[in-house]
């Protein structure tokens, strides 16, 4: 199942739709974390629950894994021509992400471009169903595993490969004013 695209399918509809997520929770009987969690890739869902979710937006199940166009071989791209995606209201942490080979709808890993700036808040470690390398193009950030106690500085070219459920997050390493890493989910 391509998570980027259903997650990328339920929130274009929600949206179109003009429903917040507690209105398609409530609508589905599903939880707003998980219907968040859905819409930020973050979690792999149940075909009950890809049901449910069909039903309360008013479409047939399939229509989460319809795609408008057949997946191309291959395609071309550039750091700087990623789609933004809004991960987990990323914005608010200075940190964006841009989704890389988008329009290969059937593939298996899903590379993305991240940017790091400062920030007032800190966003919470994150686990989700992916295994994920992640490596630092530019930049120092305190790269945290199950807590931000044992943060490790990364620079320029370091890179750290995780498996799938592990508590983990990036911050601004102290000084840094910008920081940009790639990370492929699979």
């Amino acid at each position: 199942m391509d998570l980027v695209n259903v997650a990328h399918k339920i929130r274009e509809l929600r949206l179109q739709q003009q429903l917040t997520i507690d209105q398609l929770a409530a609508r589905s009987g599903l939880s707003k974390g998980y219907i968040s969690r859905l819409e930020n890739f973050r979690t792999g869902a149940s075909l009950r629950a890809l049901n449910l979710v069909a039903a309360a937006l008013g479409v047939e199940m399939i229509d989460l894994f319809r795609r408008e166009n057949a997946s191309p071989e291959y395609v071309f791209g550039h750091l700087n021509e990623g789609e933004f995606i809004d991960r987990n209201q990323s914005g608010e942490y200075g940190i964006s992400y841009f989704a890389l080979a988008f329009e290969k709808t059937d593939r298996k890993m899903n590379p993305f471009f991240i940017e790091y700036r400062p920030s007032d808040k800190r966003r919470e470690l994150l686990q989700h169903d992916s295994q994920e390398f992640f490596v630092l193009l530019e930049g120092e950030v305190d790269y945290a595993i199950g807590s931000f106690e044992n943060a490790r500085r990364m620079r320029r070219g370091d890179t750290v490969y995780l498996d799938a459920q592990l508590p983990h997050g990036a911050v601004l390493a102290p000084g840094c004013q910008y920081a940009a890493a790639m990370v492929i989910y699979h």
